[in-house]
C-alpha cells in the first residue's frame, strides 16, 4: 500500500508540473493590458461551410452572416452538402450560398468534404480571396464577428480563432459542461495566449486561414478524427502563431444526449491519439528548441490523457488491495479524498470561467449557478471516454442539430 501512495504522490507531482500553467493563464489573461492603436484594412474574405443533414440550422447561419456589419461585397459563402439525404442543398441556395454537394461514403469527415469543398472553388474560378473563414453549419454569428476577426488578421496573422460560447447553454448539465469548457478555453486559454505571445489553439469551428495558408498546405489535407488539432498542430510546428480574437463571438449548439457526447468525445480522445502518434516526435523536438507553443500542444493531447488512465489503475489497485488487505473503508477514503480534489479542482475552474464571462452567458442566473456545480461531473465524464477509446474503433459520425435561432432566443434581424 506504501508504494502505491508514493506511486500516486509522483503522479500528483506530474500533474502539477504539466499543468501549473494553466492556472498562471488564468491569473495574467484578465491583467490590464495598453491596447495597440489598431490599423484595419478591408480583406475580400471565403466562407466555407460544410453540411450534413443540417437543413434545420444552416439558414440561421446564412442569416447571421448576410446581417454582418462587414461589408457584403466583400464576403462570398460557399457550402459543401456532405452525403446530405435532406434539404440542406436547397435551402442554403435559397439563402444566396453557392452550394456543392459531395456524395462519398468511403472518405467520410470534415476534413475531406472540406478538401473537396476548396478544390471544387478552385476548379470553379472562385479565387482571389485574402482568408477563408470555416464555421460549422449549426452556428451562429454575433453582428459585428467578422469585422472582429478582420481587425485581429490585418495584424498579420495568418491563422485567427474565435470566440467560442452556446446557443443552447441551460438545456441541460451536459450541453452547460461544454459551454463552460469552451468559455474556459477561449478565455483561459486563448486570449491567455494571445496575452503573452504564444500560439492560440483552434477548435474546429469559427476559425480563418490566409490564402498564403492555403497555398502552402494545398487545400486540406488533414483527415485525423481532430482535423482542427492536427491543422493546429502541423501550423505550430511550422512556426506559426495563431491570433485569437477575443471580441469576434460565435455561437454552436452543444450535445444534450449523453450518448451523442460520448461519441462525439470518444472521436476527439481518439483523435488526439492520432495527432499524438503523428506529430508527438516533432512537438518533443520543438520543445528542445525552445517552443512554449509545442508544450502546449503537447499537455493538450497527450500527458493528462496518460496520466488520468495511470490514477485509474493505481486507484483500482488501492481499493482492491484495502480489500484484501481487511483496510477497504480506509482506501474508500483516500481515493474518495483525490476524487473530491480534482472535483474542486474542476468546479474552481468553471466558477472562475462563470464570474469573468457571466454577461455573455445565455441563460438564467440559476442555471449559471447549477452548471458551475455539474461541471466537473461533466469533466470527469471524460475518464471512462478515455478508456473506451483505447480500445474501441472509432469512426466519424455527425452530430445531429436541431436548436434554431428562434427558439435559442436569437434575433437575427436586429442584432
Amino acid at each position: 500500500m506504501e508504494t502505491i501512495k508514493l506511486l500516486e504522490t509522483i503522479l500528483a507531482i506530474l500533474f502539477f508540473v504539466c499543468y501549473a500553467y494553466q492556472f498562471f493563464y488564468m491569473a495574467v489573461v484578465n491583467l490590464p493590458q495598453k491596447r495597440k492603436p489598431q490599423r484595419e484594412t478591408l480583406h475580400r474574405y471565403a466562407i466555407l461551410i460544410c453540411a450534413r443533414n443540417e437543413a434545420d440550422v444552416i439558414g440561421d447561419l446564412l442569416d447571421s452572416i448576410r446581417t454582418q456589419n462587414y461589408p457584403a461585397s466583400l464576403v462570398q459563402t460557399f457550402v459543401m452538402a456532405d452525403n446530405c439525404t435532406d434539404a440542406t442543398a436547397a435551402r442554403a441556395r435559397t439563402k444566396g450560398a453557392t452550394v456543392y454537394e459531395r456524395h462519398d461514403f468511403r472518405k467520410v469527415g470534415k476534413g475531406y468534404a472540406l478538401d473537396a469543398l476548396l478544390k471544387a472553388m478552385q476548379r470553379d474560378g472562385f479565387d482571389g480571396f485574402d482568408g477563408y473563414f470555416v464555421f460549422d453549419a449549426d452556428n451562429i454569428l454575433r453582428y459585428d464577428y467578422i469585422d472582429q476577426m478582420n481587425l485581429v488578421f490585418s495584424e498579420g496573422y495568418d491563422i485567427v480563432t474565435g470566440y467560442r460560447n452556446a446557443k443552447n447553454y441551460g438545456d441541460n448539465w451536459i450541453s452547460s459542461g461544454y459551454a463552460l469548457w469552451f468559455l474556459r478555453d477561449s478565455v483561459y486559454g486563448n486570449a491567455a495566449r494571445s496575452r503573452l505571445g504564444t500560439s492560440a489553439v483552434v477548435a474546429g469551428t469559427g476559425f480563418l486561414f490566409s490564402a498564403r495558408v492555403l497555398r502552402e498546405q494545398g487545400g486540406w489535407p488533414f483527415h485525423t478524427l481532430t482535423e482542427d488539432t492536427e491543422f493546429t498542430v502541423y501550423h505550430v510546428l511550422h512556426g506559426r502563431t495563431i491570433g485569437m480574437a477575443r471580441d469576434a463571438v460565435f455561437y454552436d449548439e452543444q450535445p444534450t444526449a449523453f450518448s451523442q457526447s460520448w461519441r462525439q468525445r470518444m472521436r476527439w480522445s481518439k483523435g488526439y491519439l492520432q495527432v499524438y502518434a503523428k506529430y508527438g516526435p516533432a512537438l518533443v523536438r520543438g520543445i528542445f528548441s525552445g517552443s512554449f507553443a509545442c508544450f502546449d500542444l503537447l499537455m493538450m493531447i497527450a500527458p493528462a490523457y496518460v496520466l488520468s488512465m495511470l490514477g485509474i489503475v493505481l486507484w483500482s489497485a488501492e481499493l482492491i488491495l484495502g480489500a484484501v488487505q481487511g483496510t477497504l473503508p480506509a482506501a474508500l477514503g483516500s481515493v474518495g479524498c483525490g476524487m473530491l480534489s480534482m472535483y474542486g479542482t474542476l468546479f474552481f475552474v468553471g466558477a472562475c470561467t462563470m464570474l469573468s464571462e457571466h454577461r455573455r452567458i445565455r441563460t438564467g442566473t440559476a442555471k449559471k449557478l447549477l452548471s458551475v456545480f455539474t461541471f466537473p461531473l461533466f469533466m470527469l465524464t471524460y475518464l471512462p471516454v478515455s478508456i473506451a477509446a483505447l480500445f474501441c474503433k472509432v469512426e466519424w459520425k455527425p452530430i445531429c442539430h436541431r436548436v434554431t435561432a428562434a427558439q435559442a432566443g436569437f434575433d437575427l434581424l436586429h442584432q
